[in-house]
């Protein structure tokens, strides 16, 4: 059998250059060399490289995360370029990376979210009018980071404009919600047209870690995470009905990874994510495995509906 020409995509120019490095090169070690004839690309020195590499390629995996791999950009090139990829395509991605965008159709789906506004650089912040507003603690974010970058819970009133200065360092809209405490769980989803939900993981950082950060998140031990989420079956399931709910909401495809807060029984939708961590241990494979997909088997399965997506895309526009 003929093996698949396969684009690994990994590395890039966000901050989170070293995740999606690290990924990478864990994607490439547990793909399947009998299956997948790997061709690796680094968009900040490779696109060049790519688009001559194209009329060749079978297929392509984008573990990039952030903007310019997470947003749509390098989406929208692979469809130029007539590569199939895995996960959501320009429109669904551009606007899962806009956390403003997200939150606005959430409600609009009917998805519970914590309360929010927007700043922008132009703006005068009217610190006070937001706390009364919105309350404190105040969770102050960039409208389209990840990995929780620029992102500042906010207690007292005096530190607002730290955390403001903080998150325009990294965007120029921020989203100011309103702080959620409780139990953080998060849900995949896996399929193109009838998508289903993968088992949920709990989330517990570690001392010393008052959310999800970026070191919670990306250093070994510094985060307990329970799979299955010990939770009770009626709870699982509205987990998996709101991260199936979201994805199709921000117009997904193939997978997606959407995190939520437990607050006593009410639940509310944090973000969803197009590129969810891809290394063995990261949470997305995590819950895969729960469902008995080994990580080489996972990576197989996102190449198939992505080849299978872009085969139905091409029969829709009559070629």
């Amino acid at each position: 059998m003929k093996k698949i020409k396969l684009a690994l995509l990994a590395g890039g120019i966000s901050s989170e250059r070293s995740v999606s490095l690290n990924s990478g090169n864990q994607v490439f070690e547990a793909l399947d060399k009998d299956k997948y004839d790997i061709l690796r690309y680094d968009p900040k020195t490779d696109l060049k490289q790519l688009v001559m590499d194209a009329p060749d390629i079978d297929a392509a995996l984008i573990i990039l995360h952030g903007p310019f791999g997470e947003d749509g950009t390098v989406q929208g090139l692979l469809d130029l370029l007539d590569i199939p990829y895995q996960g959501a395509g320009v429109l669904g991605s551009a606007v899962a990376m806009n956390k403003l965008l997200s939150k606005r159709l959430y409600q609009t789906g009917g998805i519970p979210t914590p309360d929010f506004c927007s700043l922008t650089a132009n703006d005068a912040a009217d610190i006070p009018q937001l706390i009364r507003d919105l309350g404190l603690p105040l969770v102050v974010k960039p409208t389209c980071a990840g990995s929780s970058v620029g992102m500042t819970i906010v207690k007292k009133e005096a530190d607002m404009d730290r955390a403001i200065q903080e998150g325009f360092a990294h965007d120029d809209t921020l989203i100011v919600e309103a702080y959620v405490k409780g139990l953080e769980l998060t849900c995949g989803v896996l399929g193109n047209d009838d998508p289903t939900a993968l088992p949920v993981i709990e989330i517990i950082p570690g001392q010393g870690h008052e959310y999800f950060d970026f070191n919670a998140k990306y250093v070994a031990g510094e985060t307990e995470e329970i799979c299955p989420a010990r939770i009770d079956a009626d709870l699982t399931r509205r987990v998996q009905e709101l991260a199936v709910r979201s994805h199709q909401a921000l117009f997904l495809k193939g997978y997606s990874r959407t995190d939520m807060m437990l607050a006593g029984n009410d639940l509310f939708v944090l973000e969803t994510n197009t590129i969810p961590g891809m290394t063995a241990t990261s949470l997305y494979p995590q819950s895969a495995a729960e469902a008995g997909y080994s990580f080489s088997r996972l990576l197989d399965t996102l190449i198939q509906l992505a080849m299978e997506e872009h085969k139905n895309k091409t029969k829709r526009r009559g070629q």
